[in-house]
């Protein structure tokens, strides 16, 4: 079971090697990791994505609250988050299959951002579903390049 881990540490250097050590130290694998400033210039947030049972995600959650530039650990499984990928691809692109491949990236709300004379490049943000449907529908045309931000998650806020 796929599960979002936010972590919220403190912004200074060296906390990123902590934490991955601890990962690698008890050989749990890290399925995506995106780190980033938040609204408190003294706090980041890390989003992580471990795959593996509930008890061994447990696990990780306890030791990751153990290091010490840990403020909070939350695991978000069976809460409604917002989550999110970013996506940067460039796709081989003939002049003649320029139209058709500007109307798929419209389809999936992305936007181009480079052209070139044999590709397009283009930005694609959302579910991680929605960004791995769109590598497939690209397949064909020939992908080139893709670079992805990884999963980054907030939880759902309740509606006043």
């Amino acid at each position: 079971m796929k599960h979002i881990i936010s972590a919220l540490v403190e912004n200074k250097p060296g906390v990123l090697a902590q934490v991955a050590g601890m990962f690698a130290a008890r050989a749990f694998n890290i399925d995506s990791l995106v780190v980033g400033r938040t609204e408190d210039i003294k706090l980041s947030r890390m989003t992580i994505v471990v795959i593996g049972d509930d008890k061994v995600v447990e696990q990780v959650r306890k030791q990751l609250a153990k290091v010490v530039p840990v403020v909070k650990v939350q695991d978000f499984v069976g809460q409604p988050v917002v989550a999110r990928d970013l996506m940067l691809i460039t796709i081989s692109t003939p002049p003649a299959k320029r139209p058709e491949i500007q109307s798929l990236i419209e389809m999936f709300r992305g936007k181009v951002v480079d052209i070139g004379q044999k590709f397009i490049t283009a930005e694609i943000s959302g579910p991680e579903e929605k960004i791995e449907a769109f590598i497939n529908v690209c397949k064909p045309y020939g992908v080139k390049n893709v670079a992805r931000t990884g999963t980054i998650a907030m939880p759902r806020q309740a509606k006043s």
